[in-house]
């Protein structure tokens, strides 16, 4: 959609455009948050599907109680699945039956597992994270995109979320990933601009540099990716969303 709006309407079209999903994104998030009570939102938002699990052979001999019967070896203790209870080959898995049968109830109980509450500082840092990529939108028009004030703002605003929601016990492993997840993608602004122009960009095209001339083979890698980072610098790097 950008690259079609930048054809036809230019920067500003692009610009409007980015705004636009943006807001759409931020309203329908901070909906859920408030009508809700969604809580802290993670991503993906839905737990992906794991179809394998779903797939039930078509004579529907192999139910789940017949699957957990398997024989331990007495010297190795290992876990195999005895010939009766050996499911079809395209429902096949080739884990530890045991594994398995815990990995599937892991998943099943994550889907039955209801978002944690979030008391006012919660709700607080959770809707600061979800304003915080119309803050930036906003604050690159006010200031231009070469300024510091739009990267200070938005480092301010996650810092502070995360700093408002790292002290809430009780959240479930998803909502403790998310939490996780956010607190790693800080790192992106080492790759984001001005910060990237005038310290990080010097620096890793040195190291690449350095990687190609001695150490062999590792030219083959880098050279490319010298010449592609910056166009995947300003594509990748400018959404803040």
């Amino acid at each position: 959609m950008e690259m079609g709006a930048a054809k036809v309407w230019g920067e500003v079209g692009r610009w409007l455009v980015i705004a636009l999903i943006q807001l759409a994104k931020a309203v329908l998030r901070m909906f859920l948050l408030i009508w809700f009570k969604a809580g802290l939102q993670t991503s993906p938002p839905i737990i992906p599907l794991n179809r394998e699990t779903q797939v039930q052979p078509p004579d529907g001999k192999h139910s789940h109680g017949s699957q957990e019967q398997s024989y331990v070896g007495k010297r190795s203790n290992r876990v195999v699945r005895t010939l009766q209870n050996t499911p079809s080959l395209h429902s096949r898995h080739w884990g530890a039956p045991q594994k398995q049968e815990r990995w599937e109830q892991q998943h099943q109980e994550e889907l039955n597992i209801t978002p944690t509450p979030l008391g006012l500082q919660e709700t607080i840092a959770e809707s600061l994270y979800i304003a915080r990529p119309l803050l930036h939108l906003l604050s690159l028009g006010l200031w231009g995109q070469r300024s510091w004030k739009p990267w200070l703002l938005s480092g301010v605003v996650d810092v502070t979320s995360l700093s408002l929601l790292g002290d809430r016990k009780g959240l479930t492993r998803r909502e403790r990933l998310e939490l996780r997840r956010r607190t790693i993608l800080l790192l992106y602004y080492l790759l984001r601009s001005p910060f990237y122009d005038r310290f990080s960009e010097a620096r890793i095209l040195f190291l690449l540099q350095l990687l190609a001339d001695h150490v062999p083979g590792t030219g083959l890698l880098t050279k490319p990716l010298m010449d592609y980072l910056p166009a995947w610098q300003k594509i990748y790097f400018y959404n803040w969303g």
